[in-house]
């Protein structure tokens, strides 16, 4: 027994020594070029698949707004078609059939119709 409590002693007596012991030099790491290109990569993607349509599509709405004319053929963003009888700043006048008149938003014209002569409206 005095034996086993000798080494225990003993080993208590060294854990500092191993503790005060130069560690080994850490491994050295790795370039960080590639995970510096993917990341660039990554946002070319982006870019392109998100950002740039989304940019394109506000562009092209903004020029329709802004070249917006009365007798134009519209359609709102709730799917009604009307003819354009009157523009505000931010509001446009919609006639959706005879005598009958909507007001929306600018913002809510979606896209211009193309133009159909009246014989072609009136179904029988």
């Amino acid at each position: 027994m005095t034996k086993f409590l000798g080494v225990i002693g003993l080993s208590v007596l060294s854990l500092p020594a191993f503790a005060a012991a130069p560690v080994a030099a850490a491994p050295q790491q790795g370039s960080s070029l590639p995970s510096l290109v993917m990341l660039v990569i990554f946002m070319v993607v982006f870019y392109f698949l998100l950002i740039r349509p989304q940019a394109k599509r506000t562009k092209d709405q903004r020029n329709l707004l802004s070249t917006l004319q009365k007798g134009d053929e519209v359609l709102t963003t709730s799917g009604m078609c009307g003819t354009v009888t009157k523009i505000d700043n931010n509001f446009v006048e919609l006639e959706v059939a005879k005598d009958v008149a909507v007001k929306f938003q600018k913002q809510a014209i979606v896209s211009l119709l193309p133009k159909v002569s009246s014989d072609t409206t009136d179904v029988k």
